[in-house]
C-alpha cells in the first residue's frame, strides 16, 4: 500500500488539474467561446457528451452511465494495479489513466457532458478539443506503448 501512494497522488493532482481548470472555463467562458492564445492554439468552451472524437456523443444519453461504469472499473483496476511492484514507468503510466478517467467520470457525473477546452489547429485543421484528464490518459497510454516496444526490443 505504501508504494501505491505516491502513484495515487499523481493520479490525485491529475484529477484536481483537471477539476479545476475546468471549473475556470465553465466559469469564465460562454459554451462555444473561442480565444486565440497563439497562431496553433486556442482556449474554447465545448460540451462532449461522448468520449474521444465524440464517439457517441448522439447516442441518446445512455453513452453518459456507460463511460462513468467503464472509469469506475479501470480507476478500481489501476487502484489496485498500483499496489504491486511496477517500474516506474508502468506506475506512472497507471497513474496519469487512473487521474484522467477519474476527472472526466467526475465531469460526466456533475454536468452530463465532459468539458473540453484546449484546441490545437494548424492551417485550418483543428485536433478535436480535449481537457486536462485527456492529456492524462494519452500520457499514460503513450508509456505503457513506450514500455511494451522497449520490453519487444530487449527480447528479440
Amino acid at each position: 500500500m505504501a508504494t501505491a501512494l505516491p502513484w495515487w497522488s499523481a493520479g490525485g493532482a491529475v484529477l484536481l488539474l483537471d477539476f479545476g481548470s475546468k471549473h475556470l472555463v465553465r466559469e469564465r467562458l460562454v459554451e462555444g467561446d473561442i480565444l486565440a492564445l497563439a497562431p496553433f492554439f486556442n482556449l474554447v468552451f465545448f460540451r462532449n457528451s461522448g468520449a474521444a472524437f465524440s464517439l457517441l456523443a448522439d447516442a441518446g444519453g445512455w453513452q453518459r452511465y456507460f463511460f462513468v461504469c467503464l472509469a469506475a472499473l479501470v480507476a478500481l483496476t489501476l487502484s489496485y494495479l498500483l499496489t504491486l511492484k511496477h517500474d516506474r514507468t508502468e506506475s506512472f503510466a497507471y497513474s496519469m489513466i487512473l487521474g484522467g478517467a477519474l476527472g472526466n467520470a467526475l465531469d460526466r457525473l456533475a454536468f452530463g457532458p465532459v468539458t473540453d477546452f484546449l484546441d490545437l489547429h494548424w492551417a485550418g485543421w483543428h485536433w478535436p478539443a480535449f481537457n486536462i484528464a485527456d492529456i492524462g490518459i494519452v500520457v499514460g497510454a503513450a508509456c505503457l506503448f513506450a514500455r511494451a516496444l522497449r520490453a519487444s526490443a530487449n527480447d528479440a
